[in-house]
């Protein structure tokens, strides 16, 4: 298998197994992602945490020789399915992180991007380089990028090609913190700050401030207080609000 799914404590890994190729993402280990992420959703972790096998690569992209000779059927096919399987990770229930231990270029810098949070080790680079082949990202690069580092960033990025290493990923926002050590084992440790939090509140924030983006101010608000209205209604809201009463930790159970 190209793609592995395995348990660490409360905590779902998927990790891209393919580091001969620097773990690129084939038409074959996309459709295992979406097998993955599937069994993800149906599980309890209280996150994911997404990384590549090996040392030199998180995911370098997009596998370059299924892409010569398509047809323009074929390509707008997987391109849209690319997108599906990557926009999957918003639709799961609890947060994600991508542990970016070494190359995430291309489709493996559009599949960090689609995770909730990024850490990268010291060394890894990024880059949406697809300009250089005469192409343009195809995995949702163009429209999480700027919404992670903003237009005037992304064009920049996007239009050169160039590489980013972490430190400046850090600096724009791409990233959310430096990895130092094991980068699963720090992207774990960063997913204990939010993983002792209730699901249904946790994926509630996520669709509001996602959704802060795409639609006027005013909207966003009434948006908001109809989340704020849900979150209201379940057990874990009930629970954290007596807890307080009660000077005790909370004990949520995702209703």
């Amino acid at each position: 298998m190209s793609v592995e799914l395995t348990r660490q404590d409360e905590f779902a890994v998927v990790t891209l197994n393919r580091p001969e190729a620097l773990n690129a993402l084939s038409a074959a280990v996309l459709r295992e992602l979406d097998q993955a992420f599937d069994a993800v959703a149906a599980g309890d972790a209280r996150a994911l945490i997404v990384t590549g096998a090996g040392a030199k690569a998180f995911c370098a992209g997009a596998d370059i020789k299924e892409l010569t000779g398509r047809s323009l059927s074929a390509q707008r096919r997987d391109a849209a399915y690319g997108q599906a399987v990557l926009a999957r990770l918003d639709e799961l229930p609890m947060p994600s992180v991508a542990a970016i231990n070494g190359y995430a270029f291309g489709g493996g810098l559009e599949l960090a991007l689609a995770c909730t949070f990024r850490l990268a080790v010291p060394t890894a680079k990024m880059a949406l380089p697809e300009i250089k082949l005469g192409l343009i990202p195809g995995y949702g690069g163009t429209q999480r990028l700027p919404r992670v580092v903003g237009e005037a960033r992304a064009l920049e990025l996007i239009l050169s090609g160039r590489t980013l290493d972490a430190e400046e990923a850090l600096r724009i926002g791409l990233v959310h913190r430096i990895a130092e050590g094991d980068p699963v084992a720090a992207a774990i440790a960063y997913a204990r700050t939010f993983s002792v939090h209730g699901l249904p509140a946790l994926k509630l924030a996520r669709d509001a401030v996602k959704r802060a983006l795409d639609v006027p101010l005013h909207e966003g608000l009434k948006l908001e207080a109809d989340l704020n209205t849900l979150a209201f209604q379940t057990r874990d809201a009930a629970e954290g609000m007596s807890a307080f009463m009660e000077k005790r930790k909370p004990k949520f159970t995702d209703r």
